[in-house]
């Protein structure tokens, strides 16, 4: 348990703690019962409910003592274990995700680099399919380990594909067929 402290020795943030009595004193005399006390608003509630103060009357004889209790909040050990696999989960997704960015820009770099070229030829996207193919197995291992939601992953695939198909129809290697209206 906490040590035993003085009020007036708590922290600058705790002296604004007043104690106000529920009942008057002449009611508490006649029946010989202890005041019940309340904290004044002036404290924050989160200053009492971490733990930090507890106050408890003590009755002695002819006078009523107030003794307050600090003491030091300790996480519990599953909040520690929680937040040391939090780090953890943190980090490899952040290298997930990294990976997986990376991987993106080397496709879209190569896309606009054989997009500015004008005398291209069909085999040249041979390449840039590969590297589309390695940025879609990253994409779907973010999305299954739970790094990505899968919503994201399919939208990110999907902006590579549309890319791709833009240089295609862009240098006449594909003619979309028109759509059928019904």
């Amino acid at each position: 348990m906490g040590a035993v402290v003085n009020c007036w020795a708590l922290p600058s943030k705790l002296r604004t703690l007043s104690l106000n009595h529920c009942c008057s004193s002449s009611q508490s005399k006649s029946t010989g019962q202890v005041m019940s006390l309340s904290f004044s608003t002036n404290i924050s509630r989160s200053v009492l409910s971490t733990g930090l103060l507890r106050m408890s009357p003590i009755v002695r004889p002819n006078r009523l003592w107030i003794v307050c209790e600090a003491t030091q909040t300790k996480k519990a050990d599953s909040a520690v274990k929680r937040a040391r696999q939090a780090e953890k989960r943190r980090l490899y997704n952040k290298s997930r995700k990294s990976e997986m960015k990376t991987r993106m820009k080397k496709v879209l770099v190569a896309l606009d680099g054989l997009r500015k070229k004008r005398d291209a030829q069909p085999e040249e996207v041979l390449p840039i399919e590969k590297l589309i193919a390695e940025a879609y197995s990253t994409i779907d291992k973010a999305v299954k380990v739970g790094t990505l939601h899968r919503n994201t992953g399919a939208r990110r695939k999907s902006r590579l594909a549309r890319r791709k198909k833009a240089i295609e129809i862009h240098h006449g290697w594909y003619t979309p067929s028109p759509t059928a209206t019904t």
